[in-house]
Formats: structure tokens, sequence, C-alpha cells
């Protein structure tokens, strides 16, 4: 048996060391690896499989909203990036640069791309004349590389995969529509898809993008209390239009700066899953989203007829599910815990006495909880049990984020909740710069976000930190 607990004995547990336990789940689920170039990690098949799957999702969400593919060059020259002064000076820290080509030194060094809001308003320049052009919608699924000092697998990496869209328009009202109207997208996703509640709102104007007037977020609460930032929506006015002089004639043939937005999810997703809902035995992955939904595990396969009915019912599942089968020779306690591991959400046994009573054994991932089900009704009941597990995953996570926002009124208890209550805070804030700052200074605790205005509850009449007129309510917590 110790034997078969491999898997499971070189995790470090959640509650004792979370960052390490996230970190033994990245490589021992085997979703990635570490790689030669400092701070860029591997995507392994297992962890290539899951972005595969919100890749397939989202791609499908972003065509039926009218948005097109397209595909962006790697590079940016230097006086290009350079265009919009505050976009830039937002990224220069994080900008790697090619000088040489071969042998050559090359004339203007290169940007690899950071983000691509440049290069789009480039060709958005030479293509955009009339109203008659607008809107463009342009997505792209690339990598971009960022020279983190600090990286850890799939949360913050040098390199990373990513969608970014950017889009432009004829008016302010529809490019605030598209804004929003992705940001949608993605809460929607997030919860059908990777069971992950999130909260949502506008950054201040010290969080949000470089260049953007108006930055949205979800921000999903990790199970040690941390915010991750999710995804990003981004409205940019007409700034980056008038340093790239994108105009259009409008329809009284009078010439008009374009309205543009940017928005974008990343590999940092799977981050999010992995510390949203796995365990000290591993992954656990909601069944719209994992690549494989069901292991079928013959036990005492070298029995005659076990493992031809081990592929009967694989046969029998693979047109309504992601189905794989182990007929390794393995002993059946070394594959539970394996497949425990990698996350995979229904395990299914047949054995010999199985096979004479005309059953299973069906294993749940989230609550390993053993049914029994007749092979006749097996299509119906792994239906029933994906969903459950899928619903199961999604209140779990939301119940927990719920228990753990914290409504605040006084600076002493703002610190003390940031010192020995791992969640987010509520609390409200004058609208001042400065005081967000002194926060993160003296707590670590950042602004997430300005919840939205049906979700705004004014807590008192004066700042958490200045005791100055309050303008608004914040959610802030510690984050990745």
């Amino acid at each position: 048996m110790s034997k078969d607990k491999k898997f499971v004995e070189s995790i470090t547990s959640r509650d004792v060391d979370f960052p390490q336990w996230y970190t033994d789940i990245c490589l021992r689920a085997e979703l990635t690896d570490y790689s030669s170039v400092k701070g860029c990690m591997i995507l392994l098949p297992g962890g290539f499989a899951i972005w595969e799957n919100i890749q397939k999702g989202l791609d499908k969400a972003f065509k039926a909203t009218g948005h097109q593919n397209v595909a962006m060059p790697m590079f940016i020259p230097e006086s290009l990036l350079q265009k919009e002064k505050e976009h830039v000076e937002g990224f220069a820290p994080e900008v790697a640069w090619v000088t040489h080509g071969g042998a050559n030194e090359l004339e203007e060094k290169l940007a690899v791309r950071p983000t691509s809001e440049v290069l789009f308003c480039e060709l958005y320049s030479k293509i955009v004349r009339s109203y008659r052009d607008l809107p463009k919608k342009y997505n792209q699924w690339v990598s971009v590389v960022r020279w983190e000092k600090t990286t850890r697998p799939f949360l913050r990496t040098r390199e990373f995969y990513w969608q970014e869209g950017h889009t432009v328009h004829e008016t302010q009202s529809d490019a605030m529509e598209e804004t929003l109207l992705m940001l949608d997208v993605y809460t929607k996703f997030l919860e059908d898809y990777l069971a992950i509640p999130v909260i949502r709102g506008e950054k201040t104007a010290k969080e949000k993008f470089a260049g953007a007037e108006k930055t949205y977020t979800m921000e999903a609460q990790m199970y040690d209390g941390k915010a991750l930032q999710a995804g990003t929506s981004h409205y940019f006015g007409t700034g980056f239009a008038e340093a790239f002089n994108i105009q259009y004639s409008d329809r009284n043939n009078e010439l008009q700066y374009a309205h543009q937005t940017s928005w974008g999810v990343s590999t940092r997703l799977i981050g999010g899953l992995i510390m949203v809902h796995s365990d000290d035995s591993g992954l656990v992955l909601p069944p719209r989203i994992a690549p494989n939904q069901l292991v079928v595990i013959p036990i005492a396969q070298h029995k005659e007829g076990v493992l031809d009915k081990a592929y009967e019912l694989k046969e029998q599942l693979e047109n309504d599910f992601s189905v794989i089968i182990d007929d390794t020779d393995k002993s059946p306690g070394w594959k539970f815990s394996e497949y425990e591991m990698k996350g995979i959400p229904l395990r299914i046994e047949i054995g010999p006495r199985d096979i004479e009573n005309n059953v299973c054994v069906i294993v749940r991932r989230d609550t390993r909880e053993k049914i029994t089900v007749d092979l006749n009704n097996l299509n119906s009941e792994v239906t029933r049990l994906l969903n459950e597990i899928q619903e199961n995953l999604y209140n779990t996570a939301k119940e927990r984020l719920e228990s753990r926002i914290y409504d605040v009124t006084s600076y002493d208890e703002f610190k003390n909740v940031a010192d020995n209550k791992p969640g987010f805070m509520r609390a409200m804030w004058c609208g001042k710069t400065e005081c967000e700052e002194a926060i993160k200074e003296e707590t670590t605790v950042t602004s997430r976000c300005i919840p939205f205005e049906n979700e705004q509850v004014k807590l008192s009449d004066k700042c958490i930190y200045c005791k100055e007129a309050a303008e608004t309510m914040l959610i802030w917590g510690k984050a990745y």
C-alpha cells in the first residue's frame, strides 16, 4: 500500500505550506516542468490540454459575439512601442529586447511583445477609413514575454500563453458596450466551465492598465484567501487612436478619432483552477474543462473477460464523454492514486464480480463517494454525476468566497483582518491614490476593484485610512 501512495506522499499539505503545495501539484500532476530558460515553464500534455479546452470554450464565445482571429508579429520596433507614452512607461521594466540578428547588430532594437496594443493600432491606422469599416473586432491567441523578477508556474512566468482581443469602434458607447460585454463573456466562462466565482468591478486609477481610461476586472479568491486577477477588459477611449492617428470619416463626412478596447485572459487561469479546487491528493478538475472526464480501471484484469468488458465500457461511453482506460500492469491502488493526482472527475472500476452482477463502481474525485451503478444505466448516471460534480465545485468555492468577505470600518480592524483572516475586505475609500499606496506599503493589501453600483454598500462616511469623506467602497485583499 505504501508503494501505491507514492503519488500523494510527495505533496505538501496545502494547510501547512500553500505555495509549496501548489508547486507540488503542478509538477506531480504533470501539468508543467521547469525549463533551462530561467522563469519560463514547459507546458506538458496535461497542462496544455487544459489550456486547449479553455481556448476552445472562449474562442467559440468570441466568435459568437462577432470577433475574428488574427496573428500579429512577435517583435515590436522600439520607435513603435514608444508612440504611446503612458503605455510604454507601464511596460518598460518588463520588456525583453532583441539587439542582434545573427551576428549583425540591428539598426533598431526590437521588443519581444509584452502585449500587442501598438501592433493592432498600427494595423487599424492603415485599414480604418470610414465609419463603414467599423467596428473591427480582432483577437489573437499567442504567447507574450514579460521579464518578471519572481516567477511561479502558470501564475507568473516570463513567457506565458494568452489571448488578447483588440477592437476599434465608432463611438464611446459602442466601445464601452464591447468592454463590458467581454467582461460578461469571461465571467460566464469562469463560472460555468471553471466553476470559479468572481467579484467584478472597476480598477482604481493606480491599478488600471497602462494607457487605458477604464479597466474592469474579475477577482477570484484562492483557497488560501488571496486574490487572483483572473481577467481584465479595458476601455482605451481615443488615447491610442490619437497617438497612432486612427481616424475615420463619420456619417457627416467629418474626421473623428476611433474608440478602442482591449481584453485578455491567460494560462494564469490554470493556476486559479488548481488553487481554488484541488486538495492534498492532487488536482481536482471541473468536468466541463477536464481533458479526460472518466478513467476506466479494470480490476483483476488478468482474469478472463475483464479487459474485454473494460474496453466495451469505454466504447459505450466515449460517444458522450472524454474517456480513457488504464490497462497497464500497475496495481489498482497505484492507478487510483495516479488519477486522483491528475484530477479526473470520475473513476470507473470493473472487475469479475461486477461483471457477474452487471454493475460497475464509480468513484467521484471531488467527494470520493463510491456508487454502484447498473451497466444498463451507465451513461445517464455518468451524466448526472458529472453535472453534480460541476455544481458542487462551484457551490463550494462560492460558499468559501462569501464566508471570507469582511466588512471593516476602522483601520485597526482593517489591519487585524489583513493579518489574521485570509480573504477579502470591503472598506470605504476617499479616492486618493496616496491612501491606496500607504495601505499597500503598511499591510501588503491592495485594492482589487470598485464593485459595480448595484453591489456598492455604504459602510461608513469616512475613508478607512485618512478618515476624510469617503467616495466609494473598495474590495481589498492580498494578491498573487
